[in-house]
């Protein structure tokens, strides 16, 4: 009798483990990480434009690309319990190839470039997927002793939500180390707006090694 009691009682504390680690993982399969807030800068847009689509590689009627490398930055917009957020307005601005943006206040005497969109728009699908085609933004120098990473400043809009203003940088950016804007955030907060962008692939076999690809998954607080 006794032994039969170590093992029931062995087997409920196994049950009560098991269930303790099952209650944890639904937990943290349940929520999701909020995307850091980064500060807005001073260039965004603030004069309208014919192209606010999703492409900014190609204006609308021109033949000329863009210069720079071209790539692909796509993910889902998701709330903190994980479930994806439809209609939701994901714009995006940036320097071009030069390090220059489209904007009356960038004291950078770098060239624009007329073939490049600068900033775009696209709208969550029902799974929360947006997509971006854009070029791999240039540095420059923010300070004599500062010069800015590559990235692409981010906003997303949606009703019953708090809006979230972000940006996403490149893994292997030299200068990343030393960003002001980059260091203020966390080191997890940092590998969330940090984006290895790379060739696509299928089934082991790399389909364009010209076009990277990078994913950015975006999480915002519903109010």
């Amino acid at each position: 009798m006794k032994e039969l009691s170590r093992r029931n009682y062995f087997k409920k504390s196994v049950l009560s483990v098991g269930s303790l680690l099952l209650a944890a993982k639904g937990v943290r399969a349940n929520s999701c990480q909020l995307t850091p807030d980064q500060t807005e800068g001073p260039f965004y847009p603030i004069e309208d434009q014919i192209d606010k689509d999703s492409n900014l590689t190609r204006l609308t009627g021109s033949q000329k690309q863009a210069k720079g490398q071209v790539i692909i930055m796509a993910g889902v917009v998701s709330d903190e319990n994980c479930r994806p957020v439809e209609n939701a307005l994901v714009e995006i601005w940036q320097a071009c190839e030069t390090g220059k943006y489209n904007h009356p206040s960038d004291p950078n005497p770098a060239q624009l470039d007329p073939d490049f969109q600068y900033w775009g728009r696209s709208v969550t699908n029902s799974r929360g997927e947006y997509s971006f085609k854009t070029i791999r933004p240039g540095h420059y120098r923010a300070t004599s002793s500062w010069i800015r990473p590559a990235h692409i400043h981010l906003k997303v809009h949606r009703r019953g939500y708090e809006e979230l203003t972000t940006q996403v940088y490149f893994k292997d950016d030299p200068y990343n180390s030393n960003d002001r804007i980059l260091n203020s955030l966390t080191k997890v907060e940092q590998r969330n707006v940090i984006v290895d962008f790379k060739s696509s692939e299928r089934d082991g076999i790399r389909l364009d090694e010209t076009l990277k690809r990078g994913e950015f998954n975006i999480t915002i607080r519903g109010i």
